[in-house]
């Protein structure tokens, strides 16, 4: 690889509230890998996500509890030229710098993110896949838990995460499309499935494609979210 390419350092930014369970492994998949960093940042855990963190010899840093305001938290923190948002139980791929640097290099390229493999043996589960890496490839809109990357200038220059109580990173990707070309590499992270088993998978997915017309509507994001926190803990 260029020497160019690997000198840019790769901060990799994973906000984080009491994900004790995952947030070992989700560090542990960063490594082995070229000038990186590692930067959590805990939105107040009441478990011990910060106690773990930090024995694996990670910068922890802390922040109000809004993922969209600890990404940019993490942001600031950051001292490499290239940021990767990394959800807390979300695992990346062998050789996930080489080709996040790699992607970044081609022409007009401005962001990018990899495919999505969800971590459950569910039939649905490879149709909800199916479904998020089409959308992913042909209308370049990954989501969160694929783990978006771009530069810190072109972060900076679209103002960071929109400070949203929800769909932050829909928003980041349609002020992205504006300026250039999101690139989809297709070797998968690997995200754990709890959110669709917690409430099953057809309701999960309803329930996102309700939200996302109900924000391209015009609802407002406070209330999409207090709708959405409802149906998420109601009873079946």
């Amino acid at each position: 690889m260029n020497q160019n390419i690997v000198s840019r350092r790769i901060s990799i930014l994973i906000p984080a509230i009491n994900e004790a369970a995952n947030i070992k492994e989700a560090i542990t998949t960063t490594q082995p890998s070229t000038n990186i960093e590692v930067i959590v940042v805990d939105g107040g855990s009441k478990d011990n996500t910060v106690e773990i963190a930090q024995s694996l010899n990670v910068k922890v840093i802390s922040s109000s509890p809004s993922r969209a305001v600890q990404m940019n938290a993490g942001a600031v923190a950051a001292s490499g030229e290239i940021l990767l948002f990394l959800h807390a139980d979300t695992r990346l791929p062998t050789g996930f710098d080489d080709m996040v640097r790699t992607t970044l290099q081609q022409p007009g390229t401005v962001a990018g993110a990899f495919k999505l493999r969800i971590d459950a043996s569910l039939l649905s589960l490879r149709w909800v896949e199916w479904g998020v890496n089409v959308r992913s490839h042909f209308y370049q809109m990954p989501y969160g838990d694929q783990a978006i990357f771009l530069t810190k200038e072109v972060f900076q220059q679209i103002g960071g995460f929109p400070e949203l109580v929800i769909m932050e990173d829909f928003e980041l990707m349609r002020r992205l499309k504006r300026i250039g070309r999101i690139v989809i590499i297709p070797t998968p992270v690997v995200t754990s499935a709890r959110r669709w088993l917690q409430k099953g998978v057809f309701k999960t997915t309803l329930l996102n494609q309700i939200v996302i017309t109900a924000y391209l509507l015009g609802v407002s994001p406070e209330r999409i979210r207090r709708w959405y926190r409802r149906e998420k803990f109601k009873r079946v």
